[in-house]
């Protein structure tokens, strides 16, 4: 419906008032009518991509502009349309950042010169912060969002209300359009040249980005260190690492059990897409012989894991390591499915008999014991102290013939912790193993 001049002349007049200061109240502009949704988890806006005919990177998108929900936390953020020069303008309801399309948005992701998958679509951006919505109406943590690319997930956190989002990016590509998104907004985006897969290598000195160690992040974020029992400071959003996946999870882990690397500052809580074959591993039982490893008892022993969404990876871009350009050879299916999780550690994981000191410890215990997953559990304590075997398996309500495969983490941790307060233990039996960095880690 045409406007006439002088409504047009009002509402941008109304505009132009509120972006006069950096700390003026979020302004109100009159009602205006737009389509919404009403859902049990809050009123959105209408997707502009029917159930069953969203557009993937490979289809051409329409514009599109995300409304936060109505409770979304107000922010101080500029506009992109028509900025002010010299000036901060409030980002007002119905003012949110642009998103771009997909043709766009892939066009700018094609800039990357390293293998990669990109959420170009604003649509699957939505999904993403839909399942987010708690946490950012929270508003308690940071979040750190790993390689965004092109930025479509991050202007999605920032319309949906997150109040302070850290751009962890890797590529040099994507710094310039990133940092002049951080410098319109007023303290709500931070962009740093670093590669979250990559953190805290192995080794002391100086580091090149985007290589950096945990330490110098969270210092120049001026992110300072929680208890374990606190509430999580940062949560952790991104894609998996298509390339060394299982390691990276590897290496978490193990910072995980000694209160190293990002886990040294809290409860950093993982939200992010891995591939559907890793998850099936991670949340494999006990008495599957097959996929039941070290892996799996240890995240599931430290974390509460949970599946938020399933996404067909045909729904990201995936840019190959040299071209530049749409992969069509993947390790995955086109048909495989790319699996949103979220992955939080227990607040109880560490007591007075389970230590950051002795987590280590634990991590090779439970490696040892699932190398063979249908030997007895009986014999494997023997070996570590003989005659003690059948006094743990007594405490812990098993019979003799059972197998190391048919243990439940808790039962693990159970017995490291029954091995701990036992005088009948000592950690020789660790130096029967070769003995492995805690940077790095294999299934």
């Amino acid at each position: 419906m045409a406007a006439c001049g002088g409504c047009r002349f009002f509402v941008l007049t109304l505009r132009t008032l509120c972006g006069t200061s950096r700390s003026a109240s979020p302004c109100v502009l009159p009602f205006t009518k737009h389509r919404t949704l009403s859902t049990s988890a809050g009123t959105c806006s209408l997707d502009p991509f029917p159930s069953g005919s969203r557009k993937t990177p490979a289809q051409v998108g329409k514009p599109e502009r995300i409304f936060p929900s109505p409770g979304g936390v107000q922010r101080n953020l500029s506009a992109i349309a028509v900025p002010m020069q010299g000036q901060f303008r409030p980002l007002c309801r119905y003012d949110p950042l642009d998103l771009g399309d997909v043709e766009e948005n892939t066009q700018k992701a094609l800039a990357c010169k390293h293998l990669r998958r990109f959420i170009v679509d604003p649509s699957l951006a939505r999904i993403v912060t839909d399942h987010l919505a708690g946490d950012i109406d929270d508003g308690k943590a940071v979040i750190f969002e790993c390689n965004p690319g092109p930025g479509v997930l991050t202007r999605a956190l920032l319309n949906r209300g997150a109040q302070r989002v850290v751009a962890l990016e890797s590529d040099t590509n994507f710094l310039p359009d990133l940092k002049d998104l951080e410098r319109k907004l007023d303290g709500q985006l931070d962009v740093v040249h670093c590669d979250f897969f990559k953190l805290d290598p192995i080794g002391h000195g100086s580091m090149k980005p985007p290589v950096m160690y945990s330490e110098k992040l969270f210092s120049d974020l001026a992110i300072s260190e929680v208890p374990w029992t606190a509430d999580v400071p940062v949560k952790i959003v991104g894609i998996f690492s298509q390339r060394n996946e299982k390691n990276i999870l590897w290496k978490l882990i193990y910072n995980l059990f000694e209160r190293r690397s990002i886990f040294h500052y809290g409860r950093v809580e993982l939200i992010m897409f891995i591939s559907q074959k890793e998850y099936k591993k991670l949340v494999t039982r006990p008495r599957d012989y097959k996929n039941y490893q070290a892996f799996n008892v240890l995240w599931q022993m430290a974390c509460d894991i949970e599946l938020l969404h399933e996404e067909p990876l045909s729904s990201f871009l995936t840019v190959t390591k040299k071209s530049g350009r749409p992969s069509s050879k993947n390790t995955l299916s086109q048909s495989d499915n790319l699996c949103l999780v979220r992955i939080t550690p227990r607040e109880d994981l560490f007591n007075s008999h389970l230590t950051p000191l002795n987590g280590s410890t634990l991590v090779l215990m439970v490696k040892q014991c699932l190398a063979k997953r249908k030997s007895r559990l009986i014999e494997q304590i023997n070996s570590w102290s003989p005659g003690s075997g059948s006094e743990l398996i007594s405490k812990l309500s098993f019979l003799d013939d059972t197998m190391t495969g048919d243990v439940y983490p808790d039962e693990f941790k159970r017995l490291f912790e029954l091995m701990e307060q036992s005088g009948n233990f000592t950690q020789s039996w660790l130096y029967e193993e070769t003995l492995e960095t805690t940077n790095t880690g294999h299934a």
